[in-house]
């Protein structure tokens, strides 16, 4: 079985650059729940408020939204940094620049939702998906360049 040594590109220091400033996203998710938990009265480890609470309180569905971003972000997070980190060893800056978009749509689209409900993630949501999936076909075709020629 051939092996062969993985050269990392100069560029690669802006692809971690994007990776570590999407994990601080997880921190501003944090505020915002936090900050939603404590004006809405929800204690732990309540993870929602019921569909009762959230039709009478809006606090407590204005949890609920802050909540289900946070849990949105902690969906996409893993799939987001692996597609970046394998598209970024063939396609170092473009992925940086789509990680970019990616981070601040999803500091977009946490803002949104925790404040205006479902309806403020759209606008986020967007640059996010076409971000993500850009970088996931890049990462496709970074692996296929990668395999050993025949």
């Amino acid at each position: 079985m051939p092996s062969y040594a993985i050269e990392v590109p100069s560029e690669y220091g802006y692809v971690l650059a994007v990776a570590v400033s999407s994990l601080w996203v997880n921190t501003f998710h944090f505020v915002l729940t936090v900050k939603a938990r404590k004006a809405s009265g929800i204690g732990y480890p309540i993870a929602y408020a019921s569909q009762e609470q959230a039709d009478k309180d809006p606090k407590a569905y204005a949890f609920n939204c802050a909540q289900r971003a946070h849990t949105n972000y902690t969906e996409n997070i893993t799939p987001f940094l692996g597609a970046l980190l394998i598209s970024g060893l063939r396609y170092p800056t473009a992925s940086a620049a789509l990680g970019a978009s990616w981070v601040f749509a999803r500091v977009w689209y946490a803002a949104g939702y925790a404040s205006s409900g479902p309806k403020g993630r759209t606008s986020g949501s967007y640059i996010a998906i076409i971000s993500d999936l850009v970088l996931k076909i890049m990462a496709v075709i970074a692996s296929i360049k990668m395999l050993p020629s025949a």
